[in-house]
């Protein structure tokens, strides 16, 4: 079959010949219709990952839609976690007890883009954030998790959805997502980001935060008393450089989120929530369509930055 194999860590991977991946034990072969091009991806095949070296050659691919038996199903794998191979590619081997099947009016490329990314906004929000009906919300960032997230508050019932964005071309995003200001985060100066996160979002109630750093230093100053502050990412800074004061002075609640504390069920969960909202055109982020021949250039595009979205791959 044909796959993209990472042979060299640091690399991107290339389209190769593969064999079909052997049916173990609980285990069921996915036909697979879209592979996103994800972070964790990105990140495993650089060989830096917590989950350390993945040994090579490998298939990368974390998450996947396909069909088995005619149903169509969202899947994981542990590609460049543990030893295996992942999704991208014609067919990918997942755990029975990991599939989750879908509404058959969901989109699938539409619904790959979403993936987990769309799970970490949601759970973050709902589980961890504890978010309520008429609470104002700020999402910070506008990549696939911030879209997610913001659309996904509005469905929860938010009353006021202020999003943060460090481009332009974010900014537009965050607009067309359904945020009700955007602010962007063009400076590094703290006192400057707290006077537009404070103008936009008074007394805010929770805080989403997949950037950390300088802007959720920034968007604290806006909590209310007892506001919460979800993390779930660091890629503006791995420090912040929140005063105790500000923790303090509001009694803050900061609490940290990841999809790998979710249970089997939690997730299959989510993923139907996201499944259902994708169905109904509730729910999107910006994605490209790329056939998987050209994983390559897809690659070092998803990994620059320099694409309209999340890459979904198609074999």
């Amino acid at each position: 079959m044909r796959a993209a194999v990472v042979d060299q860590l640091g690399r991107p991977p290339a389209l190769t010949d593969h064999a079909k991946p052997a049916v173990l034990a609980e285990h069921v072969v996915v036909d697979v219709l879209a592979a996103p091009i994800t972070p964790l991806d990105l990140l495993c095949a650089t060989g830096t990952s917590y989950f350390g070296t993945p040994a090579t050659p490998y298939v990368p691919g974390v998450q996947g839609i396909g069909t088995v038996g005619g149903r169509t199903v969202w899947f994981p794998t542990a590609a460049g976690m543990t030893a295996g191979d992942g999704s991208m590619a014609e067919k990918a081997l997942t755990r029975q007890a990991d599939l989750v099947f879908l509404p058959d009016d969901v989109p699938p490329i539409a619904m790959a883009a979403l993936g987990l990314s769309a799970v970490a906004a949601h759970m973050a929000l709902t589980w961890r954030g504890e978010l309520k009906p008429g609470e104002s919300v700020i999402v910070l960032g506008c990549g696939a998790v911030g879209q997610a997230a913001i659309q996904l508050a509005r469905a929860a019932g938010a009353g006021r959805v202020v999003a943060a964005a460090r481009s332009s071309k974010a900014c537009e995003r965050a607009t067309r997502a359904g945020a009700d200001a955007v602010i962007a985060l063009d400076t590094d100066d703290v006192t400057e980001l707290s006077k537009r996160f404070t103008e936009a979002a008074p007394q805010a109630d929770l805080v989403l935060d997949p950037l950390f750093g300088r802007p959720a230093a920034a968007a604290a100053q806006a909590l209310r008393p007892g506001g919460r502050w979800v993390n779930l990412g660091g890629s503006a800074g791995e420090t912040c450089p929140v005063t105790s004061s500000t923790l303090r002075s509001r009694s803050l609640r900061l609490s940290g989120y990841t999809n790998n504390e979710l249970s089997t069920q939690q997730r299959a969960e989510a993923i139907s929530t996201v499944a259902h909202l994708a169905a109904q055109g509730a729910l999107t982020v910006d994605h490209e369509v790329v056939p998987l021949a050209d994983v390559a250039d897809a690659w070092r595009r998803q990994s620059e930055g320099s694409t309209n979205g999340r890459i979904v791959l198609t074999p």
